[in-house]
């Protein structure tokens, strides 16, 4: 990989046209998303569907709304605020 001389782009985007520097700024948005993503790790499924707690707590989530006992948006704030 060659190296970039930080100053030089510096001074490249400070020429970009006004009405193109939103497109410059999504360029490199995108690219900080896509090494984000790149550097996320992946989840170990196997190890997920054997951690007891969480298979607990699906259980338990499964049987709330077999039961009734799930809060819609509205209902929710209004118990949190009570």
């Amino acid at each position: 990989m060659m190296g970039i001389n930080r100053e030089e782009l510096k001074r490249l985007i400070d020429q970009i046209p006004e009405q193109d520097a939103l497109q410059v700024y999504d360029f490199i948005g995108y690219f900080n998303m896509k090494r984000e993503k790149d550097n996320t790790p992946s989840l170990d499924i196997s190890s997920l569907s054997k951690d007891p707690d969480l298979i607990r707590q699906v259980l338990h989530s499964r049987e709330d709304c077999e039961q009734g006992r799930v809060y819609g948006r509205e209902a929710g704030l209004e118990y949190l605020q009570a």
